[in-house]
């Protein structure tokens, strides 16, 4: 997916909190080559940073420092309690949205037959 910028910044939050969720505890670059590995392409660390401090700061996830032998320490990040519970309401909210979505729009445009 590398399409729309604004899409993947309401969406984001989510989907850092469900790769954490898969994975368990990550650093911010692990969790950059996971989400690109699932399609977000054209992530950055740049975006995913602000993203890991705000989820921090709202208590979604908690992190640590830990040594590393290849250069600066790493930070780590996991989900809380709280996380999870905002991860199951933030997907609860996109399903919702997306069943809106599709009974509004239909089918995807490329599963449509080309127009003549």
């Amino acid at each position: 997916m590398t399409g729309d910028t604004q899409l993947l910044k309401g969406v984001l939050p989510m989907l850092v909190l469900g790769a954490l969720r898969a994975r368990g505890e990550s650093y911010g670059y692990e969790l950059v080559t996971t989400l690109r590995q699932a399609g977000l392409d054209g992530l950055t660390t740049g975006t995913l940073y602000p993203v890991l401090n705000r989820l921090e700061r709202d208590g979604w996830v908690s992190s640590r420092l830990v040594a590393s032998a290849a250069g600066p320490a790493r930070k780590y990040y996991t989900p809380t309690d709280s996380g999870a519970a905002e991860l199951a309401r933030a997907h609860g909210a996109w399903l919702d949205l997306a069943d809106v979505v599709v009974g509004l729009l239909g089918a995807r445009a490329d599963d449509e037959p080309a127009a003549r």
